[in-house]
């Protein structure tokens, strides 16, 4: 192993749940409820039904669950793939942003899956997740992979390897190869969200995961893997740039915590947008409006603005990556959900006209603020000449701007009334609550069943 290959192993063997605080793990419940909403809000998704079938072709005599239907396993890396794709395919979980990116609850995926194959109750569930949120995140803030054209299923991969191990009671030799495993065949590209977004876009996470879990496996079973790939010649730093990996062996973990919550089905970098166009929409009539102008930082212009195809999607993946369209469909709606991404919605001729009077630029200021804010500036003009504007600077769900207990579940009942009972829901809700208390996992997936 290479130094930093090493660090990563030693951190992740190192956390206890002992020593991790009760804010994070908290939050780290908070992050567990909020992805099983996104899988509940999903579940019926074509996307989802896809996976599910696939997974089925696959079992073991040591299979995981598929979450959703009772009694429904696959073998562990395609449950984790199912898993994966159903919680980010509506593109509504958490997010962490600092110089690369990425949704970090992909890894849950792979989580759940590993607790099956390996130590079952609750605090080390738990701890799992925020291990596993640490070493992603921490990722994001040591080199901007994306920019190099690496996608977050590079360091997801990593994320859910070390993560699955860790329950896996793998050693500290068998960890090193499963990094090698996680890291060497599974280099994901940044050509996935460019252009027209395939389903891919909601496929990559639940991919690394699978991937993830599939390493851990490999290298439980004796399997060696190439040696420094992340320092040596033709490793992680030769195809990308030379970074620290910041992450202090013995320190529990603790940026799940600081990750961001989505309030709506749309790139994270549209958040803000939507929250000022729903602001300002009752201050005058849709009809009225000549024109709309947003300011946005780099980073959202770059995602979301980038190419013509976000002013005309024709894929439910472009549109939630598109900011005329999550602007116009906020003024529009009042709300987005998914039935705003339905090819109804894609080709109604209001929602066409209305996107192509919205332009977008990158505003100095605001990008001078991110990552710390995630801020979007919206002028509407109007017919008669009149203008008003309105700026978000933290959208509801930013770690500055933190959704409460209450409003979590709120969020994970609504996702969740579409999928099973009110009484159910309220189960899990409790469930989760009370993770650490929890001697097998079992009892968790049965509720959701």
């Amino acid at each position: 192993m290479d130094a930093t290959t090493e660090k990563l192993v030693d951190y992740a063997m190192g956390v206890r749940f002992e020593d991790i605080s009760a804010e994070t793990v908290a939050a780290t419940k908070h992050r567990i409820l909020d992805t099983l909403g996104c899988v509940a809000g999903g579940y019926d998704h074509p996307m989802a039904v896809t996976a599910r079938t696939l997974a089925n072709r696959y079992t073991m005599d040591t299979p995981a669950t598929v979450l959703g239907a009772k009694g429904a396993k696959a073998a562990p890396e395609m449950a984790a793939f199912a898993n994966g794709v159903m919680l980010r395919l509506m593109d509504l979980s958490d997010t962490y942003r600092v110089q690369s990116g990425g949704h970090p609850s992909d890894i849950i995926a792979a989580v759940l899956a590993a607790a099956e194959i390996g130590v079952r109750d609750g605090k080390s569930l738990i701890a799992a997740v925020a291990t596993g949120y640490e070493i992603y995140c921490s990722c994001c803030d040591g080199a901007d992979l994306n920019i190099l054209g690496w996608d977050q299923p590079v360091y997801g991969v990593v994320a859910s390897a070390l993560a699955a191990g860790q329950l896996m009671g793998l050693d500290r030799e068998q960890m090193g190869h499963a990094v090698a495993f996680a890291l060497v065949p599974n280099m994901a590209m940044f050509q996935t969200r460019q252009g027209e977004l395939s389903n891919w876009k909601g496929a990559a996470g639940g991919n690394a995961s699978r991937n993830g879990v599939f390493a851990a496996i490999l290298a439980q079973s004796g399997l060696t893997g190439p040696p420094a790939v992340i320092e040596g010649k033709y490793g992680l730093w030769d195809q990308s740039v030379k970074f620290d990996w910041p992450l202090e062996v013995g320190k529990p973990p603790y940026r799940i915590a600081n990750t961001d919550l989505k309030c709506f089905p749309v790139c994270y970098h549209g958040q803000s947008a939507v929250w000022a166009a729903i602001d300002m929409r009752d201050d005058f009539n849709v009809d009225d409006i000549e024109s709309v102008g947003v300011d946005t930082y780099g980073v959202a212009k770059r995602m979301m603005a980038n190419a013509p195809s976000r002013w005309a999607p024709n894929t439910h993946e472009s549109a939630d990556h598109s900011m005329p369209y999550v602007v116009a469909a906020a003024f529009l709606d009042g709300a987005i959900d998914m039935e705003s991404f339905s090819d109804t919605r894609l080709h109604d001729p209001k929602m066409i006209a209305l996107m192509n009077r919205v332009t977008v630029e990158e505003a100095d200021d605001l990008t001078a603020q991110y990552p710390e804010a995630a801020a979007s500036r919206i002028t509407v003009r109007l017919k008669n000449g009149t203008e008003t504007s309105r700026e978000t600077l933290y959208p509801k769900g930013h770690h500055l701007a933190q959704m409460s207990a209450a409003e979590i579940e709120s969020k994970f009942k609504g996702l969740f009334s579409g999928y099973r009972s009110e009484a159910q829901a309220d189960q899990v809700i409790d469930l989760v609550a009370n993770l650490d208390a929890m001697d097998d996992i079992e009892t968790l997936f049965a509720a959701f069943a």
